[in-house]
């Protein structure tokens, strides 16, 4: 469990310190380039186009674990628009006060008892 909550943490820094670099050289406005690399059907959008699929899974599980509360969609939205710098703090802040157990983690309040 350390060597996760080690990964979380350098992963999610790097990942900060690299968004804030581009937000800062191309600014915010990242649909045109995203989607664009998606519709000119090369490696550059098949990679966007997984990645897409990837925060569209994110925020399921997230809505999922939470039981699709009113906390569980706000979550949802959270997950899929910020992606990994959401995700991998969520994980952290659930190992956090799940102890560790994976199940919790994983499953929310569909963990057995």
């Amino acid at each position: 469990m350390t060597a996760l909550r080690i990964y979380l943490i350098a992963a999610w820094t790097a990942l900060i310190a690299y968004t804030a670099f581009v937000v800062g050289r191309d600014g915010l406005d990242l649909a045109p380039v995203f989607f664009g690399a998606i519709a000119a059907g090369h490696w550059p959008g098949q990679f966007n186009a997984d990645f897409l699929t990837m925060l569209a899974l994110s925020a399921l599980w997230t809505g999922w674990r939470n039981g699709w509360s009113p906390l569980g969609w706000v979550l949802a939205v959270l997950a899929f628009n910020l992606g990994g710098v959401f995700l991998m703090a969520y994980l952290l802040v659930l190992l956090h006060i799940e102890k560790g157990d994976m199940a919790r983690v994983l499953l929310g309040r569909r963990a057995p008892a």
